[in-house]
Order: structure tokens, then C-alpha cells, then sequence
């Protein structure tokens, strides 16, 4: 695989296997960036009620074309929680209705189904995962089990965080849409990672974010509804958008696009992040990082004497290895892993479980994960 890590500005001194929390910007996307953020500051009005909005809509439509859905049906958002919030506080819930889910979903995103949940007099539904899973299949099985007549929305990520799975979530919204029920899938880390055709999916909404695999600045992502269900969700803020003095064709974005003095520069560099990975025929660079975690999975699992959460191939498992472990105290193994090895790799908690998680971007090399290999041998008594 072509080295990219002099592409990126990831401190030389670190070994960086955690692109997966928060991305990390290559240096053309950053500079792209910080030019926008000094043409801001130089002309904010013009460039906050004028020329930025031009460009905002170049992005979306960038990011439309990226992504295989129309434009107009999204709107840029700072991170999937937010945009999950946005659904979840104007949903239709009654009393007695169900919002199905796995029990792997992303913490916040959890919180936010269990607030409004509660709020509405509504159940939130977290189906048991059985691992390891064995096939696309069983997993759906497993998962529809959940489904009752009571049941309004599913919620389910594209690739999940603590546990680093990709789910078979072609095959959920392929089941829903048979039976009327609408998906709601938590993709923030599927753009960049995987391909990504929101019309084939079939989701009524998705969520992604751009600052992870796609490598935009922080606080870039989107939220897609499809158009028959938009005027359902409002925005957290009642804004300019609201009977807006210039409406545009479409009140979904008059609504929640326009949310008042903020900094957008982030969203602005989307084209120039599809023209980085277009230069470096990143499709290919995607299949070498996933190779990497996949032949290394089996030593990690040897060495920790644990066992994969799933089968190690494509249909589960791009650039990201979840190994489950046992520790009492995850926050200081990851300090620890930081503080005496150099090693930037989270540690989470999930219910009631614990893992480390390796992510691998163009950057890395295999000798990143055999400085984490000789960490963890080193620190093995403690995690077994």
C-alpha cells in the first residue's frame, strides 16, 4: 500500500491507531479549510450571507453526487448525534410504541432513544447480539426477532463503534421496507470506509459523519430523510428558516439548514475531500487498510486468548478490529497504552463488556501494529 502518512499531520512521535473516534484531516483537506475560515474573517458578512452559501450548496451537492442521493435531501449537521436528536425529539411516539435497536448501537445515540423514549411513554428496544456472528443472515434473524406490532422505527448503525462491525444493514431495510416500518441507520463510519449508495440502501434516514473516514475538519457530517417524510422533524432551532422572508423549494432545508451565526468553513470542504480521495484511488487504499486488520485479527485474538466477535471477512469487517478483553478499568489501560507506549488506541466499555479497538487508515503501516502487539504482549497478565 502507498504510504500516505506524509499526507497527514499525525504527530510523527505517536503510534495512531484511532482514526475511527475522530479522523484526522490530510494536509490539502486542512488547508482548504483554514483558507475558508480567513475568508470568513475577512468579509463575514459577505461570506456568511453571500458567498459561503454558494459554496454550501456546491458541498451538498458534492456530497450528493458522492453518496448517490439528491441533494436537497440533506442537510449538513455537526455529528450523527445531532442529527439523531433532531429525529428522535419530533418522532411520532406514542405510549406503548417501540423503537428497535441493537444492544452494540454508539452510547450517545443510545441516551438520546432512551430520553425521548421515556419522555413519550415509549419502549426502546435493544436486541441481544449473539457472537460470534456467523452470517448475514442469522444476524437478521436474530435481530427481527425484536419486531412486535408495536414497533414504529429501527434504529441500527452501518458500522458499529465499540465493537467495530459491519452490519447487514442492505438486508434490515430490505426486511422493513417489506414491512412498512421505517430505518433510521447510524452510518458515522460508513462514508470513506465503504462505498456508499443511499438510494440502493433503501433507508428512510441516514446519518453520516465526514469527519471521520471521508477526513473533513471536525464537526462535518449530514442527515438524509427521504422527501415524503421530511416535513415530520423539526430542527433543535426555530430559526431565519421558519416562514422564511425567501423561501426556497424545499422547507427541509429552510428549516434546518439555516441555524444562524456559525462557522460552516468544515462543510465547505467536502469537494475538496472527494478530490483528495479521487487522487489516490481511494477505493484501493480502502482495500489494503482492510486487509491489514484482517490478517492481523487472528494474532491479536491468539495472543488475548479471547475470540472474534464475528467471522473475519468483507461481510463483517473494513478498517476497524474490535478484541474483546477483561479489565476493570478500561480509561486507565488506555492511559497507560498512551503514557508508556506512545500508542493512541481507545479502550470502551459497551454494557457490560470491554474492547480495545485498532483502527487502520493510509497512514498506517504494519509496524503500528507490531508496536501494539509488543504493548500487548507486554501488558497481557492484566487483560486475560
Amino acid at each position: 500500500m502507498q504510504n500516505l502518512k506524509n499526507q497527514f499531520l499525525i504527530n510523527p512521535n505517536i503510534t495512531y491507531l484511532n482514526f475511527g473516534s475522530f479522523g484526522a484531516c490530510p494536509k490539502p483537506i486542512f488547508e482548504e479549510y483554514q483558507k475558508l475560515q480567513l475568508e470568513l474573517e475577512k468579509e463575514p458578512v459577505e461570506f456568511i450571507t453571500k458567498t459561503g452559501l454558494k459554496l454550501l450548496q456546491q458541498a451538498k451537492k458534492s456530497l450528493g453526487d458522492y453518496i448517490h442521493c439528491d441533494e436537497e435531501d440533506l442537510i449538513f449537521v455537526t455529528n450523527p448525534s445531532y442529527a439523531v436528536n433532531i429525529i428522535a425529539k419530533s418522532f411520532n411516539l406514542n405510549p406503548g410504541d417501540e423503537v428497535l435497536a441493537t444492544n452494540i448501537e454508539y452510547g450517545a445515540c443510545d441516551k438520546t432513544w432512551e430520553y425521548y423514549c421515556e419522555k413519550k411513554g415509549a419502549k426502546y428496544i435493544r436486541t441481544n447480539i449473539t457472537f460470534p456472528i456467523t452470517s448475514k443472515d442469522d444476524f437478521v434473524q436474530e435481530f427481527v426477532k425484536g419486531f412486535t406490532n408495536k414497533t414504529k422505527l429501527i434504529f441500527i448503525s452501518h458500522i458499529t463503534s465499540s465493537t467495530g462491525l459491519r452490519l447487514p444493514v442492505e438486508e434490515i431495510c430490505q426486511w422493513a421496507n417489506e414491512k412498512g416500518v421505517l430505518v433510521f441507520v447510524d452510518g458515522a463510519h460508513a462514508p470513506g470506509q465503504i462505498p456508499l449508495n443511499i438510494k440502493e440502501l433503501g433507508a428512510s434516514i441516514y446519518t453520516g459523519a465526514c469527519h471521520k473516514w471521508m477526513m473533513t475538519p471536525k464537526g462535518c457530517s449530514f442527515l438524509y430523510v427521504q422527501k415524503n417524510i421530511q416535513d415530520l422533524f423539526d430542527p433543535l432551532i426555530i430559526s431565519w428558516g421558519y416562514k422564511a422572508l425567501f423561501p426556497s423549494n424545499s422547507k427541509f432545508q429552510d428549516y434546518h439548514q439555516m441555524q444562524g451565526t456559525r462557522d460552516y468553513s468544515a462543510f465547505l470542504t467536502i469537494p475538496k475531500s472527494i478530490e483528495f480521495m479521487k487522487a489516490h484511488n481511494w477505493w484501493e487504499v480502502a482495500i489494503q487498510c482492510r486487509k491489514m486488520v484482517q490478517s492481523n485479527a487472528p494474532r491479536f485474538i491468539e495472543l488475548l486468548g479471547t475470540k472474534s466477535l464475528c467471522k473475519i471477512n468483507d461481510d463483517f469487517l473494513v478498517q476497524l478490529f474490535s478484541i474483546p478483553i477483561k479489565h476493570k478499568h478500561p480509561e486507565k489501560l488506555h492511559d497507560q497504552l498512551y503514557s508508556d507506549f506512545k500508542i493512541e488506541i481507545p479502550v470502551m466499555r459497551q454494557n457490560d463488556k470491554v474492547f480495545i479497538r485498532y483502527s487502520i487508515q493510509a497512514f498506517n503501516t504494519q509496524k503500528d501494529l507490531d508496536i501494539l502487539y509488543s504493548a500487548l504482549t507486554e501488558l497481557k497478565k492484566d487483560l486475560i
